[in-house]
């Protein structure tokens, strides 16, 4: 890689890290705290029992072994583990706006992971196609979030379509400890208009009984409604398919609508059906808006 190109793209990254720091120094870092901080517990120690301890925590190994009540005593885990799962099947590259969706995953990985560093929390990486193609290791630190969200930026995967449950297989075990796992793909996976494959379905379940997963889903105006334009050529970005179409032909647009909704609508059926949480980012919207509801709504429900 050259002088200028290198350059360019630490510019880039540094430019993403000075907008996304300001914003998760004045409204997320908090509401990311509120939701997560104190849902594990670290054992410590053992101690005597005395009357009032919760009889549940009774460490029965050290009493048989003492002939006295012990009980162990937990403290709050101090740092947890994030895990970005970052979808780059060649669906993503698409953007009608002034952002593609994988530029809006870039931005929502880079708010996620400055949060989480500022609560001393670890942040680890999975890329992925319809394969696993990079993946690097929860860790900390300001230089080795922006080397996570460099990767998402600028790798090149050398594959193109998806494959979903290969990437939660994957995080589920190479990261055995329980963690906050926010997988950002657009879903377009085959069969995906009749909702969700089963064999995915039920690999997001595990994860999530695993984890806490949350999906996010970067969402371009133009995958849900078709403009008049007249006749256009549209191609699957994964597959390299070609169809032309004629656009000012208001029957094709209502049935593309119809698809698009009813592909919107297996995807939440299917996400809820695993317990999983769904956050929806429209590509032409300040995404900042929706990840406060988002995180105003599990802190409700935490609480």
């Amino acid at each position: 890689m050259d002088a200028t190109r290198t350059r360019e793209i630490l510019g880039r990254v540094r430019r993403l890290e000075i907008r996304t720091r300001r914003l998760v120094e004045e409204t997320m870092a908090g509401q990311y705290h509120s939701v997560w901080k104190g849902r594990g517990m670290d054992f410590e120690e053992v101690r005597e029992y005395f009357p009032g301890d919760e009889v549940r925590s009774i460490d029965w190994n050290v009493t048989a072994r003492t002939g006295r009540p012990f009980v162990k005593k937990f403290r709050e885990e101090r740092e947890l583990t994030l895990l970005l799962l970052v979808d780059l099947s060649a669906s993503g590259s698409f953007g009608s706006r002034e952002r593609s969706k994988r530029e809006l995953a870039a931005e929502l990985a880079c708010v996620l992971a400055f949060s989480a560093i500022r609560n001393q929390d670890r942040v680890g990486l999975v890329l992925f196609t319809d394969r696993v193609e990079k993946f690097i290791p929860p860790a900390k630190g300001r230089s080795h979030v922006l080397r996570v969200v460099r990767e998402i930026l600028y790798f090149e995967p050398e594959h193109r379509g998806t494959d979903l449950r290969a990437a939660l297989d994957f995080a589920s075990r190479v990261v055995p400890r329980r963690a906050i796992s926010f997988l950002i793909s657009d879903f377009v996976v085959p069969g995906c208009e009749r909702g969700l494959p089963e064999d995915v379905s039920k690999a997001l379940a595990l994860t999530n009984r695993r984890h806490d997963l949350v999906a996010i889903v970067p969402i371009d105006p133009r995958e849900r409604t078709l403009p008049q334009i007249g006749i256009v050529t549209l191609e699957d970005a994964e597959t390299g398919e070609q169809i032309e179409v004629d656009t000012h032909d208001r029957a094709l647009r209502e049935r593309y609508e119809a698809a698009a909704s009813a592909h919107v609508d297996s995807l939440r059926r299917s996400l809820r059906g695993a317990g999983v949480d769904l956050l929806e980012v429209p590509t032409e919207e300040p995404y900042l808006p929706a990840l406060q509801r988002f995180f105003r709504g599990r802190s409700r429900r935490a609480a």
